[in-house]
């Protein structure tokens, strides 16, 4: 005897046609930055063989600093195995240097050697270039309110993951 399948097909009388994928918020966000990610990802690994991830950790430290790898996750909103999957690749090829914490001895602190200051000098106009091209696709004004409104989105979203945490910050 078959077993029934799980998957049943939708009854086009039932199911209600005023929701559509790719107008939802999430969906589109979705799908924008996985476009954006993957242009950025084929022009980073073209001009110097950096992931996406690899970008993150190498930007994140540049800018400050001597960072654990926790923080490097909180910095980037990136998980700890992408964390330390980037920051080992970035180890191995001379990117970043790893060392112990003086003040947690389990702990590690992650820094640019020159080889991953250069490399990140490097792709600096890279990513500016990138963003300018991206912001040709707006108007001015649009850029400027799509930057604004992202950063609203972001701290909304955590509000409401979060609201103990928003409320403490108001």
């Amino acid at each position: 005897m078959r077993a029934k399948s799980a998957v049943r097909e939708a009854d086009p009388e039932t199911v209600s046609d005023d929701f559509k994928l790719e107008d939802f918020l999430p969906h589109r966000l979705a799908v924008a930055a996985t476009r954006v990610n993957r242009l950025m990802s084929h022009r980073f690994e073209e001009a110097s063989g950096v992931s996406i991830p690899e970008w993150r950790v190498l930007a994140v430290i540049a800018r400050f600093g001597v960072l654990s790898p926790s923080v490097v996750g909180e910095r980037t909103n990136m998980d700890k195995v992408k964390v330390s999957r980037a920051a080992a690749s970035l180890v191995a090829r001379g990117l970043l240097k790893q060392s112990q914490d003086p003040t947690d001895g389990r702990g590690r602190l992650l820094r640019l050697t020159r080889k991953g200051a250069g490399a990140c000098q490097s792709l600096m106009p890279l990513a500016h270039s990138l963003e300018d091209e991206l912001s040709q696709g707006l108007g001015r004004a649009e850029w400027t309110t799509l930057q604004k409104a992202l950063v609203r989105l972001d701290q909304h979203v955590l509000a409401i993951e979060q609201p103990d945490v928003a409320e403490a910050a108001d």
